[in-house]
């Protein structure tokens, strides 16, 4: 009988490495699945709907955390036809305690990954629930703290998020100035329209007082 494959040991230079690998990361591949460790993905709900991509990549489980709402709104009977499919009910809320969920989650991925399969962890975005419970495990199997964990998984996300904030304030900006420079070269329709009426007025005073200046020629004209 074949010996059941563990998850390998990795040290700190593993993670350093990783991460370094990881710096090609943008914010748009959120949307996508990212294998985090070897065997363990993170990614959005939506992602795993990808069923033919998630087979290609080996992926035979997928546990989900969504809250009671996301459970009735989100449809799973493809994913569970094809994939191992657990879902917990976990609220994306500052009052949710996730510590309960922690040992038994990791303990959920070191059994795929001993069964040689491949688990992908998803909540409707992939960006709180599912990482924390990611981040839990890394911390629990590899023996790294908190701090090391959140870089590793986090750092390349948060950069690529503050690099596509800043472009969108750079385009923005420039946008901004672009107007401004429209509004000034563009001529204002109430100024024209001030100056046009005040050009009338003066014409139709010109007209009203020239009959009366020929009089008054005349008048003179036949005095001298």
């Amino acid at each position: 009988m074949e010996e059941a494959s563990v998850a390998p040991t990795l040290n700190k230079e593993y993670f350093n490495n990783a991460y370094c690998g990881m710096d090609d990361w943008v914010y748009e591949m959120r949307r996508e699945i990212q294998e985090i460790v070897p065997g363990v993905y993170l990614g959005p709900f939506s992602a795993c709907r990808q069923v033919q991509y998630l087979k290609e990549k080996g992926i035979t489980h997928i546990t989900c955390f969504v809250d009671l709402d996301e459970a009735k709104l989100f449809r799973t009977e493809t994913m569970a036809a094809y994939f191992n499919y657990q879902q917990l009910i976990v609220s994306d809320s500052n009052l949710q305690n996730l510590i309960q969920y922690f040992p038994s989650t990791s303990e959920y991925i070191r059994n795929v990954l001993a069964n040689h399969g491949k688990v992908v962890v998803c909540c409707n975005g992939g960006m709180s629930r599912s990482p924390t419970f990611v981040i839990a495990y890394v911390m629990e199997t590899f023996n790294i703290d908190a701090s090391q964990a959140y870089h590793f998984e986090y750092e390349p996300i948060y950069k690529a998020r503050q690099s596509n904030t800043a472009i969108g304030m750079n385009e923005d900006h420039t946008g901004q100035q672009i107007n401004r420079r429209r509004r000034r070269s563009v001529p204002d329709d109430d100024t024209n329209s001030n100056y046009q009426l005040q050009d009338s007025k003066r014409l139709s005073r010109l007209e009203d007082q020239a009959p009366q200046q020929n009089l008054n020629a005349g008048y003179i004209s036949m005095l001298l």
